[in-house]
């Protein structure tokens, strides 16, 4: 039977719903229709909730960055216990998040969705890409001053080097590496870190 629209949540069924749906299909995979099916309502109920399937995919991401923020700033910790153990905090919490979030995690960066079109979502990426630069702005400010990329740029490399690792691992095709993503993250940024002049050679 129908639950309709005396479902207690239905807005976080339909996120939950969508979650399952991600694993299952990919973001892409599978419309409205059936994240309401998966949710036991009708499909004109959804509409209550959501404009349409990028609407739904858009608050799963909105949840995962908020998730995502929130791991960020607890790795950062204020930039303690050093800039650069808070830096390197990051990047491990980045994989810990995509490993944890699978899901949300597909939402946020392989859905297609523009965050500018969802204020609420561009927000809180915001957030998470504010904790990054802060951590990076630490690590920089060592540097002499005509060597010192923004730190904007070093938490964009950080950035792309993590996405990267979790793709190859998220995909299984890390499989047929012999080192683990963790290693494989830390050794990739150590080496940028070193041709940033900001971890000696020898460590």
């Amino acid at each position: 039977m129908k639950r309709g629209y005396h479902h207690g949540n239905l807005r976080q069924a339909l996120v939950e719903a969508a979650l399952a749906l991600i694993a299952e299909k990919g973001p892409q995979g599978f419309t409205l229709s059936e994240a309401a099916k998966a949710a036991d309502v009708t499909p004109a109920a959804v509409y209550r909730h959501f404009a349409g399937r990028d609407d739904l995919l858009a608050e799963v991401a909105r949840q995962g960055f908020d998730i995502f923020a929130a791991l960020l700033e607890y790795a950062y910790d204020e930039g303690r216990p050093s800039p650069l153990a808070a830096f390197e905090a990051t990047g491990r919490a980045y994989l810990a998040f995509a490993r944890k979030y699978p899901g949300h995690y597909q939402a946020m960066f392989e859905s297609g969705l523009q965050p500018g079109q969802h204020p609420d979502l561009a927000s809180v990426a915001a957030k998470a890409r504010a904790t990054m630069d802060r951590a990076a702005e630490g690590l920089v400010r060592g540097l002499p001053e005509g060597r010192r990329p923004p730190a904007s740029m070093v938490s964009a490399h950080v950035w792309a080097a993590s996405h990267g690792v979790v793709e190859l691992f998220l995909r299984g095709n890390g499989g047929v590496l012999p080192w683990p993503p963790e290693d494989l993250l830390e050794t990739g940024i150590g080496i940028y870190l070193r041709g940033l002049g900001l971890i000696s050679p020898d460590r």
